[in-house]
């Protein structure tokens, strides 16, 4: 018991040790993070040094990495990026109102109900199933030449209910599924207890359901954000056409690089947030499930 002391005092105590797996990674799990990383840098450096090293890399890099251009397009395209910002953030609010509406119409129960029902159903399936682009020009160019008095011409306008339509459609189907997701058991508790239908649905099933299906929104929002240029085909000068513009006057590609930055700047971010989210959902269900 005498010579037991020195050892205890100087071995790690289990909490000590528990903490401290929780915050270094294991060795083994070190290793195949070095072995990631130089692989990682390895492949790429390849690939960059096949790029630069090629015969048409001069060519390249004056008609896409010029940097007199690009200093002189950035501030213009930057510029026509709050176009973008705006297209998106209005079309956001009103994908999460029309799409909500839809799903709740899509899961009316009841005989009686099933026109409405079929009315929803035959809109989200229209509108998966044309291509934006298609729907834009169509509305953009197609009500106002129809010349209908009190109905607007911007092309701001048909842009923003173009991306209210199709993403709306996309929207209402990640909300049915969170809506399906819910056990009929909540719904019929909740009726049990002297609630209607509608008292149900709202006060139960739909705070369960969106909760639940927030990162895949977020990943159509991502989506959403990067279609805010296929408005540039009305003459709406954001920041796609703003580099259009520039390409135009210079005959240089470089302000497509800009646009690219710009959204991969926005886009990134956002989808690491959907990881993150996807991540604390899945550590939540697991903590319940225990």
């Amino acid at each position: 018991m005498i010579g037991s002391g020195p050892a205890d005092s100087g071995s790690i105590p289990p909490v000590a040790i528990g903490r401290r797996s929780r915050i270094l990674p294991a060795p083994e799990d070190r290793r195949g993070i070095v072995i990631a990383i130089v692989s990682t840098v390895v492949v790429f450096s390849v690939l960059g040094y096949a790029i630069v090293s090629s015969a048409g890399w001069p060519r390249v890099q004056q008609s896409f990495f010029d940097p007199e251009t690009f200093d002189e397009s950035l501030p213009r395209v930057t510029a026509a990026f709050w176009v973008n910002v705006q297209l998106f953030l209005l079309a956001e609010v009103l994908v999460l109102v029309l799409g909500l509406v839809l799903a709740v119409l899509r899961s009316l129960p009841g005989a009686a109900l099933a026109p409405i029902r079929l009315l929803a159903t035959a809109y989200v399936d229209l509108f998966r199933a044309l291509p934006g682009i298609l729907v834009v020009s169509m509305l953009g160019f197609g009500i106002p030449a129809l010349d209908i008095e009190g109905v607007p011409n911007d092309e701001f306008f048909w842009a923003l209910v173009a991306l209210t339509l199709l993403y709306s459609a996309y929207v209402s189907e990640v909300y049915r599924a969170g809506i399906d997701s819910i056990h009929p058991s909540q719904a019929a508790a909740a009726r049990s207890l002297g609630l209607s239908q509608l008292q149900a649905m709202r006060f139960v099933v739909l705070p369960q359901a969106v909760r639940r299906v927030v990162p895949p929104l977020l990943n159509d929002f991502i989506g959403l954000q990067k279609d805010t240029a296929l408005v540039s085909v009305l003459g709406v000068v954001e920041v796609f056409r703003a580099a259009q513009i520039r390409q135009a006057a210079t005959f240089n590609n470089t302000p497509y690089v800009i646009t690219a930055v710009i959204f991969i700047l926005l886009t990134i971010p956002m989808a690491r947030l959907v990881d993150w989210l996807v991540r604390r959902e899945q550590r939540r269900a697991s903590a319940v499930a225990r």
